[in-house]
């Protein structure tokens, strides 16, 4: 089963893209159709493969698996352990190399899964380790983001194709905040564009690390996002381009609160302006601008449902009460949903 996983997702990821014209349009409804469903299923990592419509997800009880649309509808899940352990996954990752998969606390194991084996490729048992996201540049090159476990947060970097990966020191990372930290609640916290890279922290205090060269070097910026309490902050970050960008969060123990729960960049991350404060969504975990939209049209999720902007986030519409914890995008109006229970299709329509 595992190969097949692996054969399916490595034939869709080298296929070409598609090119997608720009259009005007707003959406006023979505069509959910639920493909995965299962009362034990809890997914907060998901990542699709174009044009091909397959996709691979990770679970909390140490399942990763794939679907095809219509041609899985109940998915292929394989099941990992470790000795007796069985890992939390919430980051995973696909390249022509494999699938890479992370949980979250000590030891947090980052799995390579390959066309013959499944093996450890990074181990920290660190008690105050927690991982967070991962995401990677290239074939070679990736990156996962966790907790501090010292005075920085916690950065991982593969330069070989994910066989070996390095811990930043500390000494080559601005100094994290009390109480700052990042939330594993959709595999969204660090969004790259070309060599660009931006980590969305929370908690305590909530900033923006940067790195313009793939993980080189690093600095951090202030946002004006709820922060305070270890629950606030940014909990989701995505760019549109290179200075086009959204974050959303808030406090997941408040989720109707709207205000400074929305913040926007124009500059690269350099700025940040809360849009929509007192309106539109309450806490969310992942937001995702919508692909061909110049940058207006995003969309918000999270349990408490989906929200759609056509105005780069200064104003919403809520256009579903269905609730989800990660989205990713395969066309300009067809996405992947997944959380609690179920992996879904969801059809945006004017």
């Amino acid at each position: 089963m595992r190969y097949f996983i692996v054969c399916l997702l490595l034939i869709c990821f080298f296929s070409c893209k598609q090119e997608e014209s720009l259009r005007p349009r707003s959406f006023s409804k979505v069509e959910i159709e639920n493909l995965i469903q299962d009362s034990l299923l809890n997914v907060r990592a998901l990542e699709l493969y174009k044009p091909e419509d397959t996709g691979i997800f990770a679970t909390s009880d140490g399942r990763f698996g794939a679907f095809r649309n219509e041609d899985s509808k109940d998915g292929m899940a394989y099941q990992i352990k470790y000795d007796s352990l069985i890992p939390n996954f919430r980051s995973l990752a696909l390249t022509g190399n494999g699938i890479f998969l992370l949980g979250i606390t000590s030891p947090a194991l980052l799995y390579k899964v390959s066309m013959d084996t499944d093996s450890v490729k990074y181990q920290e048992n660190h008690p105050k380790t927690f991982y967070d996201s991962m995401d990677f540049w290239n074939q070679q090159e990736g990156i996962a983001i966790g907790d501090p476990t010292e005075d920085c947060m916690s950065i991982i970097i593969t330069r070989d194709g994910g066989d070996s990966w390095t811990k930043l020191s500390c000494d080559n990372l601005p100094k994290s905040k009390e109480g700052e930290a990042a939330f594993a609640a959709s595999d969204s916290n660090i969004a790259i564009v070309g060599d660009h890279t931006w980590v969305a922290t929370g908690g305590k205090a909530s900033r923006v690390l940067y790195s313009p060269d793939k993980g080189k070097t690093w600095d951090v910026y202030e946002t004006p996002i709820i922060q305070g309490k270890e629950t606030t902050g940014m909990y989701s970050i995505d760019f549109y381009d290179e200075k086009n960008g959204f974050a959303i969060g808030g406090d997941y123990t408040k989720p109707n609160d709207t205000l400074k729960n929305k913040i926007r960049t124009s500059d690269g991350g350099k700025t940040w302006q809360v849009v929509a404060s007192g309106k539109g969504p309450g806490y969310r975990s992942c937001v995702q601008y919508v692909p061909n939209s110049n940058g207006k049209e995003l969309v918000a999720i999270g349990f408490k449902g989906i929200d759609y902007s056509t105005d780069a986030g200064d104003s919403w519409t809520h256009i579903s009460n269905e609730g989800f914890y990660t989205i990713r995008f395969l066309n300009d109006s067809v996405a992947y949903a997944a959380g609690k229970g179920r992996i879904s299709k969801l059809i945006f329509k004017e």
